[in-house]
């Protein structure tokens, strides 16, 4: 078959292609005139100190994993009622499924429950939907405790020696210069304040952690995640029967759980350990309970109080009483004497 190019046109062709090659730069594409290149470059530059709008300066580079996640436990720890620690060892993505699994299974078969004192849309929800059992990085949920611990962000916006830009003023933000400077005075603050929050759960952090966190403080449903994490045979937090629950005996959730270990909880700020967190979940009626014994114990209380401030006086009265009829009895003895005489 001939070929569709002319053997002539290859021959003319043929001195261009010898000819050396040539490297275009890129000023030779630019279609703007030098002068005006040159003005535009320098009206485009941005000043030393410039600061992005939605990026503050920060001790930490944000972009980076380790900066994200301090933000998330941070936010963690300020919104969240309810935290119990578990130390794991290596359980596989397929146990941690499993474990899931059951747990929510067991969650959700406690129902929507009524929480005093919380408004929105949890008071009256069901909140098995809401509870996450969840992997922690040690060290940067560290840092993060030490953040809330010992950080005041009111205190570092009124100190003058606090980093400031014009566009944000005082940088108070979790990843600022300041909050950096707390957390690393953590450890001596700590050893100071020994029962501080960090002081009593940091000698806790010494192998891989998971968190079991709560929307709410609901009795109710801590008592059903004890039943499925951390059973007490026999107790108030017995596993569930094979009969209605097949799946939690399953080998795979049994050696998933037979790696998991309760270590302790933070309720409401304050540290407790397996004992006091078994207490919590054991409260009859949950927090309703909670208030109506306390109110029946305050009864007990003032009306005991009332009797005690009650009987002293009465006692006092009777004294007084028994003593003028007995000095009457006296003086009419007297007087029967004398009338004899």
């Amino acid at each position: 078959m001939a070929p569709r190019i002319p053997r002539g046109a290859l021959t003319l062709a043929r001195p261009l292609l010898d000819l050396p090659s040539r490297r275009l730069l890129p000023r030779a594409l630019s279609t703007t005139a030098p002068s005006l290149a040159v003005v535009a470059s320098s009206r485009s530059a941005l000043p030393a100190d410039y600061v992005p709008a939605t990026q503050p300066p920060s001790a930490r580079r944000p972009e980076k994993r380790e900066a994200q996640l301090i933000r998330s436990y941070t936010s963690l720890l300020r919104s969240t009622p309810l935290m119990l620690f578990f130390q794991h060892n290596n359980l596989t993505a397929v146990e941690w499924i499993a474990v899931r699994r059951e747990l929510n299974a067991a969650l959700s078969r406690v129902g929507p429950v009524s929480i005093p004192g919380v408004e929105g849309k949890l008071d009256g929800e069901d909140l098995s939907g809401q509870i996450k059992l969840e992997v922690l990085r040690v060290k940067m949920f560290d840092v993060a405790l030490k953040i809330t611990e010992f950080f005041d962000a009111e205190a570092a916006r009124a100190d003058p020696n606090t980093q400031r830009t014009k566009r944000h003023g005082p940088l108070v933000h979790d990843l600022s210069l300041a909050a950096y400077e707390a957390s690393s005075k953590g450890d001596q603050a700590a050893a100071k304040a020994e029962g501080s929050t960090y002081a009593q759960l940091s000698p806790l952090f010494s192998g891989p952690l998971a968190a079991l966190v709560f929307p709410a403080l609901s009795p109710a449903h801590l008592a059903a995640a004890l039943t499925v994490l951390a059973p007490s045979p026999g107790g108030a937090f017995a596993a569930p029967s094979r009969k209605k629950f097949p799946g939690y005996y399953d080998p795979v959730v049994q050696g998933a759980l037979s790696k998991l270990l309760l270590i302790g909880g933070r309720v409401e700020g304050k540290v407790f350990d397996g004992d006091g967190v078994r207490w919590v979940g054991g409260i009859e009626g949950g927090l309703d309970g909670l208030r109506a014994s306390l109110v029946g114990m305050l009864q007990g209380v003032g009306m005991g109080l009332t009797g005690a401030l009650e009987s002293a006086p009465k006692n006092v009265w009777f004294a007084l009483e028994g003593r003028r009829m007995q000095l009457e009895d006296e003086s009419k003895g007297e007087t029967k004497e004398e009338a004899k005489e």
